[in-house]
């Protein structure tokens, strides 16, 4: 395909800094040399995989397969690869800001090679993730297994992260409410959503489905975050990123693929707001401390606490502390010390009593973030 100096291509939706949700056209190394340090909140890049084919692969009917055979997939040794794999992952640690994220996908013919730069280049890896395909092609040679996965790897931008964005409680809801593992099965791209030319020829051999990068979207960012790709191809990254309310940032040195991703990504329309809420469990809710309570004046110093089964009785101090005789702790130790216990929670164990009935203090700490919800609203 041919190929033009760097190009900063506009997208309607395009913000006054001039680089979000826009694909630039040029070389992937110095096109994220020109973005912002620390500006973007997650990458996926979805580099060459050097797949060293030797000839033309046929099928038993001596048919040709339509292999990745591209002049951008190709390298003239592994160390060509090595050193253009360091290249770019020192780029996109530059853009990616201190909590941010990245995912590397490729075969067995790179990811080792991606994985060892990336822990060289001070990346901590957080996850290796296995893409089962539902629909894999055929070995057909007969003389290796079939090559029915691709694997991610995900990837802090240095081992001292600790704020990355994991939506777990999501995953885990839109999982029948069980955890989220780290084997994903999807079929690859295929039928009204591979696309192809007016020859009816595949457009880009490597076209990623779109329920692969809406997972990893959903998993590690939120509405309104920066998603890079250094590789765009046709596009399937920002066309995801659009549609569930995220910036993109696409780069691609290639003509044709990024007049197909613009096209592609003009047609999305972003879901409406209410749709692009995430689930959260008890870990994304603010922190409230039992002190907060006595502040808030939704439990009073002196106020008595008591068990569901009336067995154990405490009293509330004006520091946030309950005290059983001369021993005063948290709501928590003390809770653990009555039953001769290593631990409690404190927040279910004691209640407080409501007219004739006890409720768990734990009802008044969701009062309490109500509160906390509602003034940071006004």
């Amino acid at each position: 395909m041919k190929r033009s100096g760097p190009v900063l291509v506009h997208n309607r939706d395009s913000d006054e800094a001039g680089w979000r949700n826009r694909i630039l056209q040029g070389h992937c190394v110095s096109q994220m040399e020109r973005l912002p340090a620390g500006s973007v909140d997650a990458i996926f890049a979805d580099p060459p995989y050097n797949l060293q084919l030797g000839g033309d692969l046929m099928r038993p009917d001596h048919s040709k397969v339509d292999a990745v055979d591209d002049a951008w997939d190709q390298f003239e040794s592994f160390q060509a690869y090595d050193a253009f794999t360091r290249a770019w992952l020192t780029a996109a640690r530059r853009v990616l800001k201190p909590n941010g994220t990245i995912w590397v996908i490729g075969s067995y013919h790179n990811i080792f090679r991606v994985g060892a730069s990336l822990q060289d280049l001070g990346y901590w890896i957080l996850n290796d993730i296995v893409w089962r395909k539902t629909n894999p092609m055929p070995n057909f040679r007969g003389k290796r297994f079939q090559n029915a996965h691709e694997t991610l790897i995900w990837a802090s931008r240095d081992q001292d992260a600790k704020s990355y964005t994991f939506n777990y409680d999501a995953l885990k809801a839109s999982n029948d409410d069980v955890q989220m593992r780290s084997d994903w099965l999807f079929p690859i791209c295929s039928g009204g959503e591979r696309l192809k030319d007016e020859d009816g020829i595949k457009a880009h051999p490597t076209q990623k489905p779109e329920a692969l990068l809406a997972r990893i979207i959903l998993a590690s960012t939120k509405p309104g975050d920066v998603v890079l790709d250094p590789f765009f191809g046709t596009g399937t990254t920002g066309a995801v990123a659009k549609r569930l309310g995220r910036d993109f940032v696409g780069i691609e040195r290639e003509d044709d693929y990024v007049r197909i991703a613009q096209e592609r990504i003009d047609a999305i329309e972003p879901l409406a707001g209410d749709d692009l809420k995430m689930a959260g469990g008890k870990r994304a809710e603010p922190r409230v401390p039992f002190a907060s309570l006595v502040e808030a004046g939704l439990v009073a110093p002196g106020t008595e606490l008591t068990d569901s089964k009336r067995r154990y009785r405490a009293r509330v101090r004006a520091d946030g502390t309950i005290a059983v005789g001369d021993d005063a702790a948290s709501i928590h130790r003390i809770g653990a010390r009555v039953q001769g216990l290593d631990a409690c929670n404190g927040w279910t164990f004691w209640h407080v009593k409501q007219g004739q009935k006890l409720m768990p203090i734990d009802e008044l700490r969701q009062l309490a973030r109500q509160r906390m919800s509602l003034a940071i609203g006004a």
